[in-house]
Formats: structure tokens, C-alpha cells, sequence
């Protein structure tokens, strides 16, 4: 049977002696430690005897040690080897200083950064892929099977991004087309070159502002929409019971958003069309006195419809661009409120920057073929 944990302090002309003997561990070590603290506390200079213990833990060795303090001395201290290594283990834990780690700061905190935001760019650059690669999987199969597409959906969602949208984007490219007007009157009217101010018109409108206009309001309104719908779906689980029940959420919600503004957004752009051209002929009508007829065709002879068909062929890229971001954005909500509204700036933010700079491809593409 194991002896309580015991000390005992022997006072001789040669020095103070604190011996400790039984069993140094487990919950009984407590009041052990406790009387050894007080009975030290009075004592100077003394060296350490444990021959008579029979075992002690990390809790013991560390109690003796607070009790002891700076007057301990391991090299002094007599008893088995076990016994003294854990002692010196224990004080070499207890006396460890923590280091404190300095924030990084100049140039080391701006490489963490720079490294960050690569390792950040390439993650954003694989899940891209990946998405857009279950994309034309789910749009080469419904092509092959289109009695499996959500047709009802289809035609939902295109009614809500396509019809729901015109008065925005109609008033929105109305009042761009006068402006325009405006400042090519008041500019080429210096030079006595008003007339022209139909051809700017009709090139500005037909090639560049009645897409991107279109395109920045369906970002600010679909694909936003589109980030919150799917988001909130991920949040009440209904995205995990769709993949349960073997419903690809991709088919179900990602391939008729991305068909519905693959309709939707030529025709828009028609709109845009249609009224900008619109806000034009009002200006140049009430300023210069050109009528409706000489407006057209002037729009006809000088503009022509290549730029016409030019901003007509960047509309299914940007309504694939507009859908797809705004779904995956959806899809990466995780499960709270502040993540669903992080995801829908970023479908919004991230879509407008897309759409500039995919008009600014395409203007770079077309005056290499000349056009």
C-alpha cells in the first residue's frame, strides 16, 4: 500500500534538510503541497532529500517547486534518477519565458499580403473553373435531354430579369442618349460640325451603352438576386436536401438563371437600343431641328449595322458572365446572415468590374479585325 505524501524539515548545524517521503501524486497531493508551502515559506537555504518517495507527478513536482522557489537547487537535490529529471523538467517548463511574437510590420507584413492575395487569386481561379466545368457538363446535358430542363423556371425567371427589368433599363438608356446628344451638340457646334452629333449618337448607342448599360443594371439587379436566392436556399439547408433527394442544383437553379438571362439580355439590349436612339432624336430634334426621318436615315447611311451587331454579339457573354457569377457567389454562402450579404456585394462588385473589362476586350478584339 502506498504512504501518504509526507515531508519532514530537519534543522542541523550543517544546514536545513527538507526530506519528502510516500506517495507524491494524485488528489491527496494537494494539502501535501499546501503545508509544504507554509512550512518553506519560514525556512532559508535548505537542500531537497527524496530517497523516501515513492512516486510523484507533474503536479507534485510543480507545487514543490513554487514552495521552494529560487532557493532550490537541483544539482543538490538526493534521490532517484526518475524522480529528479522530472524536476528538472517541470522547472524548465515553469521558468520558460514566452517568447512574444511581434505583428509583422513594412516589408514583411506587406509580402505576407502580396502572398495572401496570390494564394487567395489562384483558390478564387480553381473554384472558377470547376463551376464553370459542371456548368457546360449540366448545359451539354440539356441539350442532349431538354425534357429534363425546369422549362417552367426557365420562363419565371426570364419574366422577372427580362420584362420586370425594361423601365429601368429603357428610362436608364433614354437619358444616356440624351446625354450624349448634349455634349456632341455643344462640342461639335465649335466647329460648325453639329450634324455630326447623329453619328456620335448612333456609333456611342448602337456599339457600346446600350449593352454595358444594360449589363451593369442586370449586374446590379440579377445577379444580386440571384447570389440572394441561391444563398438563402444554402442557408436553410435546401441546397444539402436537394443533393439528398439526387437533384443536381446546378440543373435545378444554376442552368435556368443562366438560360433565362441568355434571352433576356439581347432582348434588353434591343430595348436599350431603341431608347437611347430615342433620347438622341429628342435632343438633336429640339436643338438642331433635325426631324425623326432625317435621324434615321443619317443612322442608316453614315452608321450603318455592323456597330449594331457589334453590341449585339457581347450580349450572351455578358448575360453568361452575369449569371454565372451571380449563382456561384449564391452557392458559396455559407451559414450566416453576414456571409449571404458578403456574397451578394461581391456578385454585384464582382460582375460590373467583369462586365468593363470584358467591353474593353472586346473593343480591343474588334479594332484588330477593323471593325
Amino acid at each position: 500500500m502506498d504512504q501518504p505524501a509526507e515531508f519532514r524539515v530537519n534543522q542541523t548545524p550543517e544546514g536545513t534538510t527538507v526530506s519528502l517521503t510516500g506517495k507524491w501524486s494524485g488528489s491527496g497531493v494537494d494539502d501535501a503541497g499546501r503545508d509544504l508551502a507554509k512550512s518553506l515559506a519560514t525556512v532559508g537555504p535548505f537542500s531537497l532529500d527524496l530517497s523516501g518517495v515513492e512516486r510523484m507527478d507533474t503536479t507534485a513536482a510543480y507545487l514543490l517547486i513554487r514552495a521552494a522557489g529560487e532557493r532550490l537547487d537541483l544539482t543538490a537535490t538526493q534521490g532517484r534518477p526518475e524522480v529528479r529529471r522530472l524536476l528538472e523538467l517541470v522547472s524548465k517548463a515553469t521558468n520558460a519565458r514566452v517568447r512574444e511574437k511581434l505583428p509583422p510590420r513594412g516589408f514583411h507584413e506587406m509580402t505576407i499580403r502580396i502572398g495572401r492575395g496570390v494564394i487567395e487569386l489562384w483558390r478564387e481561379f480553381i473554384d472558377t473553373m470547376v463551376f464553370v466545368g459542371h456548368l457546360l457538363v449540366v448545359l451539354g446535358r440539356s441539350i442532349v435531354r431538354p425534357q429534363k430542363v425546369r422549362w417552367a423556371a426557365c420562363f419565371s425567371l426570364a419574366e422577372r430579369a427580362g420584362l420586370d427589368a425594361v423601365p429601368i433599363v429603357a428610362t436608364t438608356s433614354f437619358f444616356i442618349g440624351a446625354v450624349v446628344g448634349l455634349l456632341g451638340v455643344n462640342t461639335l457646334r465649335q466647329f460648325g460640325a453639329e450634324v455630326f452629333s447623329v453619328d456620335l449618337i448612333g456609333i456611342a448607342v448602337l456599339r457600346e451603352f446600350n449593352i454595358v448599360i444594360a449589363a451593369i443594371l442586370l449586374a446590379g439587379r440579377s445577379a444580386s438576386a440571384f447570389a440572394a436566392e441561391i444563398g438563402s436556399m444554402k442557408m436553410n439547408q435546401e441546397i444539402d436536401a436537394m443533393l439528398v433527394l439526387g437533384i443536381d442544383p446546378f440543373e435545378a437553379l444554376v442552368f435556368p438563371r443562366f438560360a433565362a438571362l441568355l434571352v433576356t439580355v439581347p432582348l434588353l439590349t434591343f430595348v436599350a437600343t431603341l431608347a437611347g436612339l430615342f433620347g438622341g432624336l429628342l435632343i438633336t430634334w429640339s436643338i438642331l431641328g433635325v426631324g425623326p426621318a432625317f435621324f434615321l436615315q443619317r443612322i442608316l447611311d453614315n452608321v450603318g449595322p455592323t456597330h449594331f451587331w457589334i453590341g449585339m454579339s457581347k450580349a450572351p457573354v455578358m448575360a453568361a458572365v452575369i449569371a454565372g457569377i451571380g449563382c456561384r457567389q449564391g452557392l458559396e454562402v455559407g451559414g450566416d446572415v453576414e456571409s449571404l450579404g458578403r456574397r451578394v456585394t461581391a456578385a454585384v462588385v464582382h460582375a460590373t468590374f467583369a462586365i468593363i473589362m470584358i467591353d474593353a476586350l472586346f473593343a480591343l478584339l474588334y479594332m484588330e479585325m477593323d471593325l
